[in-house]
């Protein structure tokens, strides 16, 4: 994945991100080091014409010694972050190469963890502290689910949705959710399509799971009928996503009756909130 953001976090009254490019950014052509950058979000709240003054520093945890690479502006004098510019940072934050030695600890068994220090009008406020662990070598998991009948289920008004048996992806169980006479924006005039992260209420408090998905229509001769792809940051509050109006009623008849769903999913990393 090019870009990993974290959740947001809260600084002084105002509501922030970190932006992880872990190949660095390839928007300004950054090679062979890691890019790392605050973003400033929800500014649709903010009033017209804001800006804020802030002065940051970035840590990464050295696993094996137990402390803290401290980054910062050499200069200190502060960023400004406006509507058009509300992202800060290091282009280079880190070399790859010292990065990826496992002996520097920064990086081990695929787990970092990175903090922000955010200082806004000589207030201080401690960012949150999490860690990322990406999937190394992550693997496509695909699940197959034949529907059959498909005219009756439409018409059916006792079961506004269908789900598919729980599969497996990336130490996670996911399920699929057809809603026939649709959901939301697609109530009544479509065919709705999610992928829904199974027994979410039960993840660790504050863990989010980044997955890309690929949901697809297959019909009796296995041809594909029409496929979206997504990806998404599944939590316990977010546990589904895909597509209201993922086939217009319109285009039933190519479905005939029965058909097929296949779901392919790719886990590509886990984000836990450290205490």
């Amino acid at each position: 994945k090019d870009i990993y953001e974290t959740s947001i976090f809260e600084a002084c009254g105002y509501k922030w991100r970190l932006c992880l490019h872990p190949n660095g950014n390839q928007n300004k052509n950054v090679k062979e080091h890691l890019s790392l950058y605050l973003v400033i979000s929800e500014t649709n709240s903010l009033p017209q014409g804001w800006s804020v003054n802030v002065i940051f520093r970035f840590f990464l945890y050295d696993q094996i010694r137990d402390k803290y690479l401290t980054i910062e502006d050499a200069k200190v004098t502060g960023k400004r972050f406006h509507a058009m510019k509300t992202a800060w940072g290091f282009d280079q934050f880190i070399a790859l190469k010292t990065f990826n030695d496992t002996s520097n600890g920064y990086l081990i068994n695929d787990d970092c963890v990175l903090g922000a220090e955010v200082y806004v009008c000589q207030e201080k406020s401690r960012g949150n502290v999490e860690r990322l662990s990406m999937i190394k070598g992550a693997t496509l998991c695909k699940n197959t689910w034949k529907i059959e009948n498909f005219t009756k289920l439409e018409k059916a008004s006792l079961k506004e949705c269908l789900e598919s048996e729980p599969f497996p992806a990336g130490d996670h169980k996911w399920i699929v959710r057809l809603y026939p006479n649709g959901f939301g924006d697609g109530k009544g005039n479509s065919v709705s399509l999610y992928l829904v992260l199974a027994e979410s209420s039960s993840l660790p408090a504050g863990r989010t799971v980044y997955a890309d998905f690929t949901l697809r229509l297959m019909n009796q001769a296995n041809q594909k009928i029409i496929q979206f792809k997504g990806n998404y940051w599944f939590s316990a509050s977010k546990e589904f996503s895909g597509w209201p109006k993922f086939l217009l009623h319109n285009y039933l008849g190519l479905l005939k009756d029965n058909f097929t769903i296949e779901a392919e999913v790719t886990v590509m990393g886990v984000v836990d909130k450290l205490p």
